[in-house]
């Protein structure tokens, strides 16, 4: 089964919306055994549109179309696959039952235009939009590809996409093979190193098979399998992971498309009941905002630090002048103060802190990128650990938060 993807919209071509529907669409038809084999961008245009629609239905078996369902102008998607399938538009009662309702409540006037998001080609079945009001569709053809319409929003899109496209998709293809994809997580080591590390393994891959991505400070592999069963292709995954798990397990930190560091480090922390906190003066508070990220950290994390100047320090953390004016804030002696002096103040099972030089200027004669991270553990005597990064303001605060989740991480074999 092969499918095409058209991300339809003027504003995505002219770079002033990142396109995210078509990953999400890729994904969630693969997890339903359809192969995505192109790609496709194209503007609120009827002509292009037109050609965009007619080249991906003559080399694919479907094609799913978002964005264009609304009742502005440009919005064209359902009239022009409409008139291209060589059908009329028909009206959902029930989603233009919802578009009078939400005129009502709101105390506006309904125009003719606002109708048009109630249409949708006739022999489709209707995909209902639960968070909009432009109905969906799902086209089965007599000859040629299937089309399936969805809305643009990605609100909208992933809510119809998950509860009534992805459903019907399912019970109108039925596999006779299965295809299961599982995403490793990876940090502190290079896409180059795991790619050599896992090279005979890689060079070799034919079912499942290995594919490596390289994102902002992680690498991630795409494990894909297929089978004449789900429970088959699952353990084909589960074999290989095996693998790669015993050669490189230290850097492997989770899995799944959604994750992140933090959310592991978090939840591990909640299961093991533990609390955080945090000091930071080189981060300036980005540690504490990424775990304010993750759902339920208020369970471990009751708050922390953010001392910036030396004032801060001493008043906040009790470092004593001594420390600061003989090691200096760039220190060992300082890192493991700020973190010990958190940690008390809070009373918290754990505490980080990060000090060091962002940059662009050097700081008590050290260069940018140079990092002090410290680590208080209750009944344990503070640590501290030095790194050497390199990169802008930005990117040396986003690769310090990184370094001191792993610490977390590594140190209660999360």
């Amino acid at each position: 089964m092969q499918a095409e993807i058209i991300a339809v919209g003027t504003e995505i071509l002219l770079g002033q919306v990142v396109d995210t529907n078509s990953a999400f669409i890729a994904r969630g038809l693969a997890s339903a055994g359809i192969e995505v084999y192109y790609h496709s961008l194209v503007g609120d245009n009827a002509n292009r549109l037109t050609n965009v629609v007619t080249q991906a239905r003559s080399r694919s078996d479907l094609v799913v179309i978002s964005g264009g369902l609304g009742p502005t102008k440009d919005d064209l998607t359902k009239q022009t696959v409409a008139h291209l399938l060589g059908v009329k538009l028909v009206e959902d009662e029930t989603a233009m039952a919802k578009i009078h309702q939400h005129f009502l409540t709101t105390g506006q006037k309904l125009t003719p235009n606002n109708r048009l998001q109630a249409l949708y080609p006739d022999g489709s079945l209707p995909l209902k939009n639960q968070t909009g009001m432009a109905v969906g569709a799902f086209y089965r053809a007599p000859t040629g590809a299937d089309v399936m319409l969805l809305p643009g929003p990605p609100s909208e899109m992933e809510l119809m996409f998950r509860e009534e496209a992805l459903p019907v998709l399912k019970h109108a293809y039925q596999r006779e093979e299965y295809l299961v994809s599982k995403v490793l997580r990876f940090f502190g080591i290079g896409e180059s190193q795991l790619v050599t590390t896992l090279g005979d393994l890689i060079a070799k891959q034919t079912n499942p098979t290995i594919a490596p991505y390289a994102k902002v400070n992680e690498v991630t592999l795409r494990l894909t399998a297929t089978a004449n069963s789900e429970t088959r292709a699952s353990d084909l995954i589960d074999g290989l992971v095996t693998l790669i798990r015993q050669r490189v397990g230290d850097y492997l930190y989770g899995y799944g498309d959604d994750n992140s560091l933090a959310n592991v480090v978090v939840h591990g922390l909640i299961d093991r009941k533990l609390t955080i906190t945090a000091a930071e003066s080189l981060t300036a508070g980005e540690f504490q905002s990424t775990l304010g990220d993750i759902a339920g950290v208020s369970a471990v994390f009751p708050g922390g630090f953010v001392t910036y100047a030396n004032e801060a320090k001493r008043a906040l953390l009790d470092i004593p002048n001594a420390i600061i004016d003989t090691e200096g804030v760039v220190s060992a002696a300082t890192a493991k103060r700020m973190a010990e002096g958190a940690r008390r103040r809070l009373d918290t099972d754990l505490a980080l802190s990060f000090t060091g030089v962002a940059g662009p200027d050097t700081l008590e004669g050290q260069p940018a990128g140079t990092v002090w991270l410290g680590l208080a553990q209750r009944g344990h005597d503070p640590q501290a650990k030095l790194v050497h990064l390199t990169g802008n303001r930005d990117k040396i605060r986003a690769r310090t938060v990184l370094l001191g989740l792993d610490w977390i991480r590594q140190t209660l074999r999360i």
